[in-house]
């Protein structure tokens, strides 16, 4: 059975269009949770929500400075929780954070207050597929969709059962490095995507190196959709608020749908 955010992502597939997930940085500015309203109601069909860590290793300095800034201005992630808790976002969300935040809280907690906030999925990059059995296991009794990464290195045996174990959507990681907006799309984008969307039916949504609405429209060529982090966050420290960062999500959206 699909959760909600598989479900949304299929939907959209279904319907013929492109996946659009923005990450946004939880706690970054008085006003993150309006921003977050204000993504989904221009077009957004899921939302990552970034739980700052001081140490995040996939990230590039553009994410690396809002975690800085939200943490020093005293975002937790039971903070986060407690703001997205009740809260009418308008589409299913999803945590992407790092496997020491779950494991200090302790696996079953950490899922159990995802569930209890009303967040649909999770990402920890830096939990492989080996070593996610604890965390998995607490993640599917709370009803928490596990998403889990393909990297361009992944043999090509490994990517069926990353793709098994995966619930949501496949994370097609399109290039090797950490996040950021490159000036052109890298050409193992494309071809990770291929790879994953040959061994699975589950949505595949490519992120990591897709900053602009053109490399969105030209990995979806071949995966069903993206994953925006570093593009959008930057329009956050800029103090685009609200309005100015629903209005760069709106540029993906019109151009997934063109």
């Amino acid at each position: 059975m699909s959760g909600a955010l598989e479900s949304a992502l299929r939907a959209r597939r279904e319907s013929g269009g492109k996946c659009l997930v923005p990450y946004l940085t939880g706690g970054l500015g008085d006003d993150w949770l309006e921003t977050m309203q204000a993504v989904a109601a221009a077009g957004a069909d899921a939302i990552e929500i970034g739980i700052p860590f001081s140490d995040p290793v996939m990230d590039g300095p553009t994410i690396q400075l809002a975690n800085d800034r939200a943490l020093e201005a005293g975002a937790s992630p039971q903070s986060i929780l407690d703001r997205v808790r009740g809260a009418d976002i308008g589409v299913p969300t999803a945590v992407m954070t790092y496997g020491n935040i779950a494991y200090r809280m302790g696996w079953d907690r950490f899922a159990n207050t995802l569930a209890d906030a009303g967040v649909s999925g999770c990402i920890l990059p830096d939990i492989p597929l080996e070593e996610s059995g604890a965390w998995t296991a607490a993640a599917d009794q709370a009803g928490i969709e596990t998403v889990l990464l393909a990297a361009p290195t992944a043999p090509d045996e490994r990517l069926p059962r990353i793709c098994e174990r995966s619930h949501g959507f496949v994370y097609a990681v399109g290039l090797l490095g950490i996040t950021g907006v490159r000036a052109e799309l890298a050409d193992s984008a494309k071809v990770i995507a291929a790879r994953v969307k040959h061994v699975t039916d589950k949505p595949v949504l490519v992120g990591v190196g897709v900053g602009t609405p053109s490399q969105a429209v030209e990995v979806s060529e071949v995966a069903d959709g993206v994953v925006v982090g570093s593009a959008i966050v930057q329009r956050m420290l800029d103090g685009g608020g609200p309005e100015g960062v629903a209005e760069l999500v709106a540029e993906f959206r019109a151009a997934l749908d063109a």
